[in-house]
């Protein structure tokens, strides 16, 4: 009696700790580094409300960083790492080259972080709080996060050349995309309302303009001048109405064809997603509920925990 006692001490102990101060052994906390780097939250929400305040569109790039590292091989900072001489990241990937922002951000947190705890928080916990971080910065929604992830020592371009869904892609291409990861077509709705914030280049939505025919005329005459049929690739134009704002107005532009991107407005174009479109465009709180519940499963797509991978001390290269 007296043993079992004494074991049941032990592991109630155990657990007091782990709920605490959460665990190396594989496992995601809340409360990861609440012994080893107790002021990481602050650290990051100071940088990233920094930058975004110098800059609203970087909200959006510190959002699309963490989707674009998620997507490709779990939620592993595999998009942060540098091509070098022998090695070809992400980066130079399709749908990131010339196009993903927001490096020098998280380099910044990461500097930061390692002055204070060195070789501690992960790049991927960084993406990930940054992320969040910087959708409330914009005004939109909260969500809880749990943190542990380690960093990945390789990257694939193959990976997020095929993962990453494209800018000209269909609603079932959209669906497969997302279907792929784990995700329902109702979250697949409620993800790209990312889009309420944010810019795009001309290149990407250049053929909507000009050779679409479900687009608002009066949108598409007055996007022209800054996307001229040819030249001007690099020229922006905003996601939506509100593109410094996280809102639900993104929803309101697809019922009007107002949507930049091709893929964008097949989610309100007669397909199987136009009611949820309708739901969304018409009540933000349910909006945001359900964005921030998808961002959750989001940061959890894949960690690696525990003795997997590594804790880099630059984001951009392995140890």
């Amino acid at each position: 009696m007296a043993l079992s006692k004494k074991l049941f001490k032990i592991s109630h102990f155990a657990l007091c700790l782990w709920v605490l101060f959460g665990t190396t052994s594989g496992q995601l906390s809340a409360n990861f580094y609440a012994r080893t780097c107790p002021n990481f939250r602050s650290v990051i929400t100071r940088a990233v409300n920094s930058a975004v305040s110098s800059e609203a569109r970087m909200g959006a790039s510190l959002l699309r960083l963490h989707f674009h590292d998620c997507f490709v091989n779990g939620c592993d900072a595999s998009v942060l790492l540098d091509d070098t001489a022998n090695f070809t990241g992400e980066k130079s990937a399709g749908p990131n080259s010339n196009s993903l922002r927001g490096f020098n951000v998280i380099d910044t947190i990461k500097t930061q972080l390692e002055s204070q705890c060195p070789g501690v928080v992960s790049c991927a916990d960084i993406l990930s709080a940054a992320a969040r971080d910087s959708v409330v910065a914009l005004g939109g929604p909260s969500w809880n996060l749990v943190f542990g992830r380690r960093d990945s020592t390789t990257a694939s371009q193959s990976a997020a050349n095929s993962n990453l869904p494209s800018p000209g892609a269909s609603l079932s291409g959209l669906i497969s995309s997302f279907s792929n990861q784990g995700f329902t077509t109702n979250e697949m709705v409620a993800l790209s309302g990312a889009h309420t914030i944010g810019q795009a280049r001309c290149t990407v939505f250049r053929n909507r303009l000009y050779n679409e025919n479900n687009i608002n005329s009066s949108f598409a005459t007055s996007l022209r001048p800054n996307c001229p049929s040819s030249g001007g690739d690099n020229n922006l134009s905003p996601l939506d109405a509100s593109a410094t704002s996280f809102d639900n107005r993104y929803y309101n532009d697809l019922i009007n064809q107002r949507g930049l991107l091709h893929s964008d407005q097949e989610l309100f174009n007669g397909g199987s997603t136009d009611a949820q479109v309708r739901t969304y465009s018409s009540n933000a709180a349910t909006f945001s509920t359900d964005f921030a519940n998808a961002m959750v499963k989001m940061a959890n797509l894949n960690p690696l925990t525990g003795s997997s991978g590594q804790v880099r001390t630059n984001c951009r290269r392995t140890n």
